[in-house]
Formats: structure tokens, sequence, C-alpha cells
């Protein structure tokens, strides 16, 4: 059975020495075998919170289990779970690919597995450039590279930071594919993107951090359900002024063309509200062209989190 709190950090704290404070008391578990996907604006924390899971950076104050093991008291056997993805490209410029992936195993420890590697290698399609000097590779093939490196030491856990950045739409949907491969393989995946819609692809949970804090924590599907809405647009034969006073009840929204009325209501509503606002329309003599329904995304529904409203 899968731990429910396969890596859990309680009270997590950062405060820098020139008294800024980029976390405060972050309590958050994440499950064994997830993808869980953290979104945050630029500042909000992400970075050095995951930078802090890794061991990169100490915090200030609070405690982090990953497995069941104390962070603070076996610092070098939680690491070793632990593979990570940077921002920034740290590569060996002028060294191959395999090279650069077989030095980053024997960092860990790790005896030499040139079946594993190879294996890596062809899960991400960089077979072929196995034996490519790094320097002359794209910038999306050497964000695959970077992905390969953290894999190469098997660990349980990945993490990856905005990595998607740099990667053009076809290679980010291919990474997309890796990912959730990885997460049928058992990898516990965490991510940060800026790529709202790479979130909603594969996330299977999202946290929202803003000003080092955690504002929500959720099942994706649950929370676009909860949160999400549903737009009616209703485009109309004619042309209107105004929104007539028999439908004011609605509160419907007219553009700015006055051919369509916009009825927005919650996805967990039933029709009753949209038979009955229909039939208002019938009463009035508003003769309809078409109807078509729109649904928010988790774009709008991260946007009007950080502002506080609902989307």
């Amino acid at each position: 059975m899968k731990n429910k709190k396969y890596i859990h950090l309680e009270n997590i704290s950062k405060t820098y020495k020139d008294g800024f404070r980029a976390l405060e008391n972050i309590n958050l578990s994440i499950k064994e075998g997830e993808i869980f996907a953290l979104l945050g604006p630029n500042g909000a924390g992400k970075t050095t919170l995951i930078n802090i899971v890794c061991g990169l950076v100490y915090s200030s104050s609070g405690q982090i289990t990953v497995n069941n093991i104390n962070f603070n008291k076996n610092t070098k056997k939680v690491k070793s779970l632990i593979g990570l993805v940077p921002q920034e490209l740290s590569l060996e410029a002028f060294e191959t690919v395999f090279n650069n992936v077989s030095y980053t195993r024997g960092l860990y420890g790790k005896k030499k597995n040139k079946v594993l590697i190879e294996k890596i290698l062809k899960k991400l399609s960089l077979w072929g450039k196995k034996d490519t000097i790094l320097n002359n590779l794209s910038g999306g093939m050497k964000r695959r590279v970077l992905i390969a490196k953290s894999l190469s030491h098997e660990p349980k856990i990945l993490f990856l930071d905005e990595p998607s950045a740099g990667v053009d739409v076809e290679l980010r949907r291919e990474m997309w594919k890796v990912i959730k491969e990885l997460k049928k393989s058992g990898v516990t995946i965490i991510l940060t993107t800026h790529y709202i819609e790479e979130a909603e692809a594969i996330a299977d949970r999202i946290g929202v951090i803003n000003n080092g804090k955690i504002i929500l924590v959720e099942d994706k599907n649950k929370l676009m359900q909860r949160m999400g809405q549903k737009k009616l647009v209703i485009d109309l034969h004619d042309s209107i002024r105004s929104i007539p006073s028999e439908l004011s009840k609605y509160n419907l929204k007219l553009s700015k063309n006055k051919k369509q009325l916009i009825f927005a209501y919650d996805k967990g509503s039933n029709d009753t509200k949209i038979t009955s606002l229909l039939n208002s329309m019938q009463k009035i003599n508003i003769i309809l062209k078409d109807i078509n329904t729109r649904q928010s995304s988790l774009e709008n529904i991260f946007v009007n989190l950080l502002k506080g409203t609902k989307a």
C-alpha cells in the first residue's frame, strides 16, 4: 500500500540574513507515486521550497520526512532517493551525452551501469545523440539530458523545476508523456511550472503558493469541479441595446457587439436555470441564432485564486 505521506513537510520556514522571509510555516504532504504540481507567480517561493527538500538550501525551521526517514537525521539517505531537474542548465558542455549521464550516476556512489543509461536515454529519445557533445545540442535536448542525469541514480522521487522552460510545444508534449511513464514506473514527481496547461495536462494534485505561503492544495479534478464555471454563450439573431429587465435575475452579460448573451453558472448546477433562461427569452421574443458552452480552465482558476476571487 502506498504511503499517504511519502514526503511530509511540517512548519517549514526560510528567512534569509537580510530579513527576507521566503517561506512561512509550510505544511505539505505529497503522496507516493503521484504527480504534484506546485504553482505560483515569480518569487512565490517555489524554487526555495524545492531546494530545501533536495538539501541544497537549509530551512530556518521545521521538519521534513521522506518515506518515514527524518531528513535532518539521515540527510544522505534521503538525498539518495531524490533526483532534481533544475531551472538552470548545468552540464559538462564539452562532454558527450552518455558521459554526462554516467558521470552523474557516479556522483551518487553508484556503480557503472551501461544498460541502465542506455534505457534512460532511449526513454528520453536521446540514444541517437549519445555521442554528441552537449554544446552542440538544442536547448530542448539539453533539458532532456538534465532529466536523464537526474534519473541516472534511480531515484524514487523526481523534482522538476520548470521542466518545459525553453522547450517548444511539440517537445513539451513529448516530455509530458515521459513524465507520465515515470509515474507508471512508481516515481513520485513534483514539478513547478509557469505553464498552467502543463499542470492541467499531467498533474494529479495542485498546490498553489504565494508570498511564501501555501494557499491551496487539492486534487486537480476536484478543484476544477469546485471552482470552475461554465459559460453559456447565446448568439442572438438580432442585436439588442441592453439586457431586458425580464432577464435581470440571471445576471447575464451582454457582449460588446450586442449580439451575444453570456450566462455563467457553476459546473455542479443542473440544467434547470438554463431551461428557465431560454423559456424567459422565448416569452419576450428574443430569437436565438446559436448556443455554445465554454469551460473555465485551470489557468482561470489559478489567476482568480491569486486575486482571491472565484473563477
